[in-house]
């Protein structure tokens, strides 16, 4: 086994060979880095007869993915379960995980990282330590983040780590729309993005989508890290304030726009939500000639 630590270049992500390639960066991220709320504490890439992980547990969050091969997973003490790529593998704080591949062997990349704003990215639905073994369309997004990070740390001075901690939120974000889509996935929240301006309740957003109301909550929940309402209010105020600010639209024009037929109602929601009225929004951001 041949354990020397080769630039990112030459890495070669071709399974089969009798040897095992790898680039590996440990960092320590000094107090104001973590200030930023995520932090990167490793990045690598390796291919090739791995050693088997574990079993171990870990004090930060790993996202490990399965770029090419065939291997298996444990964690929390279950029996171990097959992975094949493209895969992504979730090692979570304070949970036991064991794993490795097959003959002969795999491509994988991965991102240590830690951080307040794991929990708030866990709460939008981005990761889930309950389900640690997540299909992917594609691993060819969080590779191209991986490679980005581990060029950003071939260049000396501080702001590299800055780098690659704006890298693992982009990692988040890729990993995220690179998930096996399934009934309760993307085209839930696709379904009610169309028809957000629509005058329906969410039991109607349900019906047409023919679930229960309970399933559209913990869909909305576990995909968007919200209620199906405050979703399509997201929806609403977001293209509501493209409005205001590009058009010369009355307030209670867009507010039709938007799904309200009541322009006093939209003006009280909109600046609760907002922190200004629809026409001090409008003043401040208008980009109309």
């Amino acid at each position: 086994m041949d354990s020397s630590r080769h630039p990112v270049g030459p890495i070669d992500w071709v399974q089969g060979q009798e040897h095992w390639d790898h680039w590996w960066r440990y960092l320590t991220p000094t107090p104001i880095q973590r200030r930023l709320g995520l932090a990167c504490l490793a990045v690598g890439m390796q291919n090739g007869r791995l050693p088997t992980v574990g079993p171990r547990t870990l004090d930060h969050y790993v996202a490990v993915i399965v770029v090419a091969g065939a291997g298996w997973f444990s964690h929390g003490g279950r029996p171990p379960v097959d992975v094949v790529a493209p895969c992504l593998l979730w090692l979570s704080p304070g949970v036991e995980h064991h794993y490795g591949p097959y003959e002969p062997g795999w491509s994988e990349c991965f991102a240590d990282f830690t951080g307040p704003s794991v929990a708030t990215y866990a709460e939008l639905g981005f990761l889930d330590s309950d389900e640690p073994v997540v299909p992917l369309t594609s691993a060819e997004p969080a590779r191209v983040v991986i490679r980005k990070m581990a060029a950003a740390l071939s260049q000396p001075g501080m702001h590299a780590e800055v780098a690659a901690a704006a890298g693992v939120h982009e990692l988040l974000v890729v990993l995220q729309r690179s998930k096996v889509g399934d009934r309760d996935g993307g085209s839930v929240l696709e379904a009610l993005s169309r028809d957000a301006c629509e005058p329906w309740t969410v039991l109607e957003h349900a019906k047409r989508l023919g679930m229960s109301l309970t399933e559209l909550r913990e869909s909305v929940r576990r995909k968007a890290g919200c209620s199906p309402k405050d979703y399509l209010l997201t929806i609403r105020l977001s293209l509501a304030k493209e409005l205001l600010a590009t058009t010369d639209l009355p307030v209670a024009a867009v507010a039709r726009r938007v799904g309200y037929d009541d322009p006093a109602y939209f003006t009280r929601l909109f600046t609760r939500r907002v922190g200004a009225s629809p026409s001090m929004f409008r003043e401040h951001q208008s980009r109309t000639p």
